[in-house]
């Protein structure tokens, strides 16, 4: 696994239980070595509606990098097989 600890933006990922989506989001990641904040919104439906709100994004997982919406995880794995999930994270 390669190392990106030069890593300068941020991740966050809202996810739910279960969502295989979000799975497949953070074994992405993991395999990159990207570092990234979940926050896990199984049991706050209150939250789930407020970031729905907030991004308009209505499916799980919610990735932002950098306070950027990328979407969920079809579109984090089209922009790592474009080769733009590196630059977009400063390395």
């Amino acid at each position: 696994m390669p190392s990106l600890s030069r890593q300068k933006a941020k991740v966050l990922m809202y996810t739910k239980d279960p969502c295989p989506y979000c799975d497949s989001a953070k074994r992405l990641l993991n395999t990159k070595g990207i570092v990234y904040e979940e926050i896990d919104l199984t049991d706050s439906p209150a939250e789930i509606e407020r970031i729905k709100n907030e991004t308009g994004w209505r499916t799980f997982p919610i990735i932002v990098i950098d306070d950027k919406l990328v979407g969920g995880y079809s579109d984090l794995k089209v922009i790592n097989d474009e080769g733009t999930l590196d630059k977009l994270m400063g390395i």
